[in-house]
């Protein structure tokens, strides 16, 4: 009988942890904001930037436990290397949220500008946008609104890559201290790889949506 438990099919499972980790990213994304926001208030930036860990540490456990049960399941929902394709790319996600936080500490950031509050806040709507799509990932019937989700997302990250781009111009035309624009400068570039996760958490969304509607 647990032989034959293990061959029945567990979508929901892998949904629900698909949702569980969604909605950690959603949540990454909004203390990245708040983070940026209460940058010049030190136990308030402290703050958010345990709660950015936390949710990493969440969400890898999230993971783990689908991994886990991917190896052990028999029937998916859908294409098995799609599934672990889609968690991991949620992940790096947070990875980044992550790393950036963590980034403001380690190079001794004083004063946050405003170019790096805007790709925040594209990260945060990119998540958000992701948290959407993975909800509606339960049924293809859902297949319309995901892929125009996923459009957005596109859409988001081609917006942060065109003021990354134009705040890394400002630092060389502006700042005048060598290590303040190199601190910046990888500020703004992990803000943007982090929309660009999001476009890679996107694609497989599309490709899965397209391949099973």
């Amino acid at each position: 009988m647990k032989f034959i438990a293990r061959l029945m099919p567990q979508e929901g499972r892998f949904f629900e942890y698909f949702r569980q980790h969604a909605t950690l990213i959603g949540q990454g994304g909004q203390a990245l904001v708040d983070l940026l926001a209460a940058y010049d208030r030190p136990l308030e930036r402290s703050k958010f930037i345990d709660r950015v860990e936390s949710l990493e540490h969440q969400a890898d456990r999230v993971t783990r436990d689908l991994v886990s049960l991917l190896h052990s399941t028999f029937i998916t929902p859908f294409d098995r290397d799609d599934i672990h394709r889609l968690i991991s790319r949620m992940d790096d996600i947070l990875d980044l949220i992550q790393d950036t936080a963590e980034s403001t500490v380690l190079y001794d950031i004083q004063a946050m500008t405003a170019e790096a509050r805007q790709l925040a806040d594209c990260v945060k709507r990119c998540c958000d946008l992701i948290q959407r799509a993975v909800e509606l990932l339960t049924t293809m019937e859902n297949s319309p609104e995901i892929l125009r989700i996923c459009q957005d997302v596109d859409v988001l990250e081609s917006d942060a890559d065109r003021i990354m781009r134009a705040a890394i111009s400002s630092l060389f035309r502006n700042e005048q201290d060598t290590r303040q624009l190199i601190k910046l400068k990888a500020v703004y570039e992990l803000l943007e790889a982090a929309t660009d996760k999001c476009q890679d958490v996107a694609n497989v969304i599309e490709s899965v949506v397209l391949e099973n509607a």
